[in-house]
């Protein structure tokens, strides 16, 4: 196991197994908040993730008994001009972007309380699995405030804006069973099995071939954001690069030999 930085010191660190998983840990007790530091270091660790060619899936979880709770109120409260709201949220906004952008593919292991922050950044995980004792929520709106990590853009194309307005507007904390039914997660498992249950899918996506996994997460993550004509274009495209891939080929004729394909990324 590489481990890329030292775990004692760390508010966000990774290791890397070896079927390529990822595993990026928030570690900032007590509840993980995404302070300054924090998303600095979300932010280094993300760009290493990227370049890495190592690194085939990323599974995101909070340290300890909290996936992560919400910004650092103490900046926020002394945040109070415009420009300075503007200023830390656009720049929150591009760390949490770079998730989402990845084109690798994002799991959040949501293990505990995951809280406006904390849901703003499992939002932008491409997939999302939550233990059936843990809450989520965007409860901004009790502090006057309002979601600006991308929280109401990420949560109306999620949710829905009607069912996302709800949400935010009343700010109250959602039981597992509620997150799954809105379709705010893709999963709620037993809350002793998160970690296992993510690990399990990333390694069953790290066996992928990451051209056609990279294909497909930008052809709905960019698609979603073109009118339907655009995305039929850009899908057209990205199949046209995969065809004369190795991997391809290797697909194919795996497919006929009956066998498990390996793919080289090529």
């Amino acid at each position: 196991t590489n481990i890329e930085e030292s775990p004692m010191s760390e508010k966000c660190y990774y290791e890397v197994n070896e079927r390529g998983v990822a595993l990026l840990k928030v570690n900032n007790p007590p509840m993980n908040a995404l302070d300054e530091p924090t998303m600095r270091q979300l932010e280094g660790s993300m760009k290493k993730i990227a370049a890495d060619d190592a690194v085939k899936v990323v599974v995101i979880t909070g340290e300890g008994a909290t996936f992560i709770v919400g910004a650092d109120i103490n900046k926020v409260k002394d945040v109070t001009t415009a420009e300075e709201g503007v200023a830390l949220t656009s720049e929150a906004q591009g760390i949490i972007n770079m998730i989402e952008d990845l084109r690798k593919p994002v799991i959040a292991a949501i293990n505990g309380l995951c809280l406006g922050g904390g849901t703003e950044l499992a939002m932008a995980c491409h997939i999302r699995i939550l233990g059936d004792q843990a809450q989520m929520g965007l409860p901004e709106i009790l502090l006057g405030i309002m979601p600006a990590f991308g929280g109401t853009q990420r949560a109306a194309r999620i949710l829905g804006p009607a069912m996302a307005l709800e949400v935010m507007l009343t700010g109250k904390f959602l039981p597992a069973a509620e997150c799954g039914r809105i379709g705010l997660v893709n999963r709620v498992v037993p809350h002793a099995t998160v970690m296992d249950e993510a690990m399990k899918l990333a390694k069953e996506l790290s066996f992928k071939g990451p051209l056609a996994v990279a294909a497909i997460i930008e052809a709905v993550m960019e698609g979603g954001r073109m009118p339907l004509a655009g995305g039929l274009k850009l899908e057209s495209e990205l199949f046209g690069r995969l065809a004369g891939s190795e991997d391809k080929k290797e697909g194919i004729a795996a497919f006929f030999e009956k066998r498990k394909p390996v793919f080289k990324g090529k």
